[in-house]
C-alpha cells in the first residue's frame, strides 16, 4: 500500500509545514521522524525523505522542478542549521536539525529491531557503500543489509545506466533505502524507484553513506550545533567544496537570514503600532 504524494504515514499534516526559503519543512524531531516511518512501514506504506540544507534550498529557489521535487517528498526536515535559525527568526520554529547523517543510524536501528532489509546506494568511490554496511552491522549485528552498491560515475547519464541500477535495487526487495548521490540526482532516482517499490522508504542522504563508512570525516557534534559543519568539511575538501560553500551557499545563507530578521523586525514594529502581523 502506498500513500498519496506529500503524505507521510498516519497522522501527517502537510499543512503544518514551515516555509523557509521557499521550501516547506516538517517541524519534527529525529525521534518523531523515526516514529512516522515506523508507523507507515507497519501499515505497508512507503515514502521518501528529503533533508534540505542551504545548498538544496539555493538550487530549489532557482529551479521550479527542483522545488517540486522537494515539496512532494513525504517528509522534509532541515539538515542545515541556517534553516533552523531562519525558521526561528520567522516565528515558526522547527524543533531541531535532522540530518541524513544521523538518520542513517537511527533508521538502521529501527530496521534492525523490526527485521526490515536495508539497501545502501552511492557513497562515492567503489566499495564505500559496502564499508558503510559493515559499520552499520557492527553496531546492529541483527541488521539485514540486502544490498550495498556504489554505481559508476555518471551512470545516470543514460537510460540504460539508470535501468541497471534500478533493477539491482528492485531485485533486492529492500524496505529501507539510503541513497547517497547528492541532490538532485539521488532524489530523481528515488522518484523512479518509488514506482517499483511502493512499500519501501527512501532517504536521500547525500554524504551520509560516506560518513557512515568512515570514508569522509564528519565534523564534531558541537560544530554541527553551531552551524559550522561546513567549515570542517571545507577544510577537509577545499578543492571540491570551496566554490559551493563560499561563492554560492554562504551569500545565499546570509541573504536568507538577513531577510528573515528583517521580516521579524517589521512584524514587531507593526504590532507595536497596533497593526496586524505582516502589515
Amino acid at each position: 500500500m502506498s500513500l498519496p504524494p506529500g503524505v507521510a504515514g498516519p497522522g501527517t499534516d502537510a499543512a503544518r509545514r514551515v516555509e523557509v526559503a521557499g521550501v516547506g519543512l516538517d517541524p519534527l524531531t529525529q525521534d518523531e521522524v523515526v516514529h512516522r516511518v515506523a508507523e507507515a512501514m507497519e501499515a505497508g506504506a512507503g515514502g521518501r525523505i528529503v533533508t534540505p540544507n542551504v545548498d538544496i534550498c539555493r538550487a530549489a529557489a532557482a529551479d521550479p522542478e527542483l522545488r517540486e521535487l522537494v515539496r512532494t517528498a513525504d517528509l522534509v526536515v532541515p539538515d542545515g542549521m541556517p534553516l533552523v535559525w531562519a525558521a526561528r527568526l520567522l516565528g515558526t520554529p522547527v524543533p531541531e536539525r535532522v540530518t541524513g547523517a544521523d538518520l542513517i543510524w537511527s533508521l538502521s536501528a529501527l530496521a534492525a529491531r523490526r527485521g526490515w532489509p536495508v539497501y545502501l546506494l552511492g557513497g562515492g568511490p567503489p566499495g564505500v557503500a559496502r564499508r558503510a554496511a559493515a559499520e552499520l552491522r557492527s553496531r546492529h549485528p541483527e541488521l539485514q543489509v540486502c544490498g550495498a552498491h556504489t554505481p559508476p560515475y555518471a551512470f545516470d547519464a543514460c537510460p540504460e545506466g539508470v535501468a541497471a541500477v534500478c533493477g539491482m535495487v528492485v531485485a533486492a526487495r529492500p524496505r529501507l533505502v539510503f541513497v547517497g548521490l547528492g541532490f538532485p540526482r539521488q532524489d530523481r532516482l528515488i522518484v523512479r524507484l518509488r514506482e517499483e517499490l511502493p512499500e519501501a522508504w527512501f532517504v536521500g542522504c547525500g554524504a551520509a553513506v560516506a560518513f557512515a563508512a568512515g570514508a569522509v570525516a564528519r565534523a564534531p557534534a558541537w560544530a554541527g550545533r553551531a552551524g559550522l559543519e561546513w567549515v570542517f568539511r571545507l577544510v577537509g575538501e577545499p578543492g571540491r567544496l570551496a566554490r559551493r560553500y563560499l561563492v554560492d551557499d554562504l551569500p545565499f545563507a546570509l541573504r536568507l537570514l538577513g531577510g528573515c530578521l528583517g521580516a521579524r523586525l517589521r512584524s514587531r514594529s507593526g504590532r507595536g503600532r497596533g497593526l496586524p502581523p505582516g502589515r
